[in-house]
């Protein structure tokens, strides 16, 4: 829904759902849809965020009347996207995902040719009143990039894409935009790296040049073309696992210049002080098909793990204090878990900032791991869950935005 006043649309993300393939996430949209809307915005238009895999992808840009029944469903329903989440390349749900979720990276031409063909798709299926983003993956997988040709390598690729997108938008009038997404273990992954290769990489002389030849546009338009189709997505749980402030993040993106084309509302687990008990609760969010990426807090030094089940491997090699955050997307409405907490308050910090000066005009709510959360944490149906974590973000800015001082 349009939250008015310049404060953007919000919605949540369907990478909640079934959504593997077209006719998977064709079922999705149409069972769930349509009911969260009666349940949250019946009198207005709601957004959506739909996750599309290279597989939907090649359906839909490939089936002209797959795209006019999209159209169609999302008018009858008084729906309509602004976003699509385009990370996950292939399968998501109901197998082992781990790291696979970043490939192919943004080396590969599989990648780039994807993200086309996702922006093809949104320049025919979105309305004027939105300009649409892509959510994307953070480059590489950080492990992956041994040498700086790797990095020259996907930088190649993401400047094919903006100067896509800037020819797209020439030849349609649509401007789509594409936000890279920071995440634990990628090359992207805290805020001041992102910053550091954004100016390193995207914003020089040399990209600039390399968009230019590609566009046929001159410097002067390339410019601030390079800026009107690149930024990020910010999640706020993938920078509170890397225990960082939300709120300087957010200024430090902002004194950079790099749009947050997506602010994501998003909460990780949170465990202030790991005790054996601890340890023995935590074992219930262990074995996922997802990654669990943990950051631990030890006499203030912080100790980065791959997944949850090695960072209590350590602890039982060498117990004592410390604090944990995992990468384990927890129902935004919850500030605690029983005996855990979570980061629900960087979502407050990131929307009291929002509420003063907006960010973005696409807020979205990303907790897709339903299917792996523990029982005692699914609090009714999948459509109650995700409609009091709407009711909670969209009441949360509410009560930010009454808060600011008067002028």
């Amino acid at each position: 829904m349009d939250l008015g006043n310049g404060y953007g649309h919000l919605t949540y993300s369907t990478l909640v759902h079934a959504g593997d393939t077209w006719p998977e996430m064709r079922a999705s949209l149409e069972e769930f849809l349509p009911e969260v809307k009666r349940r949250f915005s019946p009198d207005a238009p709601m957004g959506v965020s739909l996750r599309i895999s290279n597989a939907s992808a090649e359906v839909l840009v490939n089936d002209p009347a797959e795209r006019a029944w999209v159209k169609r469903f999302l008018k009858e329903n008084e729906l309509y996207v602004y976003t699509v989440n385009a990370f996950p390349f292939g399968p998501f749900k109901g197998e082992l995902v781990k790291e696979r979720v970043y490939e192919p990276d943004w080396t590969t031409e599989d990648r780039t040719r994807y993200t086309m063909n996702v922006a093809r798709i949104l320049a025919e299926i979105t309305g004027p009143e939105v300009e649409p983003t892509i959510q994307s993956a953070p480059l590489a997988f950080r492990p992956k990039v041994v040498d700086e040709a790797y990095v020259d390598e996907f930088t190649e690729n993401l400047l094919r894409v903006v100067a896509f997108l800037m020819d797209l938008e020439t030849s349609t009038g649509r401007r789509v935009k594409l936000a890279l997404e920071p995440e634990p273990f990628c090359f992207l992954e805290t805020i001041a790296e992102t910053v550091e290769y954004f100016n390193a990489h995207v914003y020089t002389a040399a990209a600039y040049r390399r968009v230019a030849a590609l566009t046929g546009q001159p410097l002067s338009e390339v410019f601030g073309g390079v800026r009107r189709h690149l930024g990020v997505v910010f999640d706020i749980c993938h920078q509170s696992v890397a225990f960082e402030n939300i709120t300087d993040d957010l200024n430090l993106l902002t004194e950079a210049g790099i749009p947050v084309f997506k602010l994501q509302e998003a909460a990780a687990l949170m465990v202030p002080e790991v005790t054996p008990e601890i340890v023995t609760e935590l074992r219930r969010y262990t074995g996922t098909i997802y990654l669990s990426q943990t950051t631990e807090r030890r006499d203030g030094v912080l100790t980065r793990f791959l997944n949850l089940e090695d960072a209590i491997a350590a602890w039982e090699a060498d117990p004592g204090p410390r604090e944990w955050r995992t990468h384990f997307h927890v129902p935004v409405f919850l500030a605690d878990l029983g005996p855990f907490k979570t980061t629900r308050s960087g979502i407050d910090a990131a929307l009291a900032v929002h509420a003063a000066t907006p960010l973005s005009t696409h807020l979205e709510i990303e907790t897709y791991t339903w299917d792996v959360l523990p029982d005692h944490l699914k609090t009714g149906d999948i459509t109650e869950y995700v409609v009091r974590e709407l009711e909670y973000v969209r009441d949360e800015l509410g009560r930010q935005i009454a808060a600011l001082p008067p002028e």
